[in-house]
């Protein structure tokens, strides 16, 4: 089942913690890629200083400060991009959870194609691996993943302990642990 509004519509570190193990699916040339997320990281807004929501609304992200649910794509380093969706409470201003893992499903060979890597457990180990892997772009910017759209979020695994620690190549809030994981290879 694809998750719905309710889901996103909570704190958005809960929503963080509860998307590991569920399953990520992109909708690409009449083909599915899918994988089990393995690694999410939460950003907030305006209490958040490592989020892109810190500051103002902005064309770049002005997509945490909508709908729940939305995808929040944005492009990194002058050369990746990275998925996030939108998760926030009603009294939350912005949030959004990216996506820095999964470990692929479906559309395994064209994920190898995407990436031109063969080991399995290294096509989508973090955020520019995924999209590039899921050819995910700006394209994919504010859709609506709680319906089948083009990429969406669905029921996965059950989980049974998820690791936290700090998030990853952040230079602020750098004492917060809002970045949830499980080891792969304990599962598949």
């Amino acid at each position: 089942m694809i998750l719905d509004k309710k889901f996103y519509e909570r704190e958005t570190v809960t929503v963080a913690k509860q998307l590991i193990g569920k399953t990520l699916t992109r909708k690409f040339r009449g083909k599915k890629l899918s994988g089990i997320i393995t690694e999410t990281e939460a950003y907030r807004g305006k209490d958040d200083l490592a989020s892109h929501a810190a500051t103002k609304m902005t064309e770049r992200n002005k997509v945490m400060f909508g709908p729940v649910g939305k995808s929040y794509v944005y492009f990194t380093y002058g050369m990746y991009f990275m998925l996030n969706v939108v998760a926030k409470s009603k009294r939350q201003n912005a949030g959004a959870v990216l996506i820095r893992g999964i470990f692929p499903q479906e559309g395994i060979k064209t994920m190898i194609t995407n990436r031109g890597v063969k080991d399995l457990s290294k096509i989508t180990n973090g955020p520019a691996k995924i999209t590039m892997a899921m050819n995910i772009s700006m394209k994919e910017n504010n859709v609506d993943m709680t319906k089948n759209s083009t990429i969406y979020i669905s029921d996965g695994i059950p989980i049974k302990k998820i690791k936290k620690s700090p998030r990853v190549g952040i230079s602020k809030a750098v004492e917060k642990e809002w970045n949830f994981s499980i080891n792969p290879k304990n599962y598949f």
